[in-house]
């Protein structure tokens, strides 16, 4: 007879997040606190954890909120993480929090995004980044991260490009890395590698992350991007999203952002 964590799913679970991870057993039961033992029997199904003890491995595993949730799910126990919608009432002075946020980083343009780039949320400077886009980019919902690198979006105007766009697409894989089950992501990542030349480092080449040479009316601009992401929430919805903000790497793209701002 099978027990109820093999009907759930969970040991199979169990063992691909954590060898997607590249955790040994024994690891990761220092890390949740029980034996490698126990948890070689969770793993084959042998021993059906409790939720306490499903909630621990998830957060040793490092796990956003949404899989702690599925991994739950999987051992049979309903999820302990809320998933709120954003324009809830509840949310109100999170999104209050936002809009400060943002505007506090003007004059330089800064955004909020949902997974896969959905834009949320950008301050009065974004318009830095839409200038001479293609009207289908900015048809709701933008994904930011397709309009940066697509050839009828920023891309046109990136003096480096093939550099700065693999900066890009080299992160999304190291993320992609930690979650190989995660198709969308795989799918844009591909898509996105399709707009981008190939690069070519030269012997000085220190590894693609570079700042982003933008060309505008005024020269060209030099900016470097900063993630900030809200790691102790313990909402889905507020978990999964992150500020970028686009700062400049030198004065004269300072000067230049701030002369925009004031005209």
């Amino acid at each position: 007879m099978s027990t109820a964590t093999e009907q759930t799913g969970f040991p199979a679970e169990l063992r691909r997040r954590r060898t997607e991870r590249r955790i040994s057993q024994l690891d990761l039961a220092l890390r949740a606190g029980t034996t490698q033992r126990h948890l070689s029997f969770m793993e084959r199904g042998r021993s059906r954890p409790g939720r306490a003890m499903v909630i621990r491995i998830a957060e040793s595993l490092e796990l956003p909120l949404r899989d702690r949730n599925s991994l739950l799910h999987a051992a049979g126990y309903a999820p302990v993480y809320p998933e709120s919608r954003l324009e809830a009432a509840m949310l109100g002075p999170v999104r209050e929090a936002l809009d400060v946020i943002l505007r506090g980083h003007l004059p330089y343009p800064a955004i909020v995004l949902r997974p896969y780039g959905e834009l949320v949320a950008a301050n009065e400077a974004v318009g830095l980044l839409t200038e001479d886009v293609s009207a289908e980019l900015l048809r709701p919902p933008v994904n930011m991260i397709r309009l940066l690198l697509h050839p009828e979006g920023l891309a046109r105007r990136v003096r480096n490009l093939p550099e700065w766009g693999r900066h890009v697409t080299e992160n999304m894989r190291r993320t992609l890395e930690t979650r190989g089950h995660d198709t969308r992501l795989a799918a844009l990542v591909a898509e996105l590698e399709t707009y981008l030349p190939d690069a070519a480092p030269g012997p000085e080449h220190l590894g693609f992350a570079v700042p982003l040479r933008l060309a505008v009316p005024e020269g060209e601009l030099r900016l470097i991007t900063t993630i900030t992401s809200f790691a102790t929430a313990l909402d889905v919805t507020l978990a999964e999203l992150h500020l970028e903000a686009f700062l400049p790497a030198d004065e004269a793209t300072a000067e230049i952002l701030r002369a925009r701002a004031a005209g």
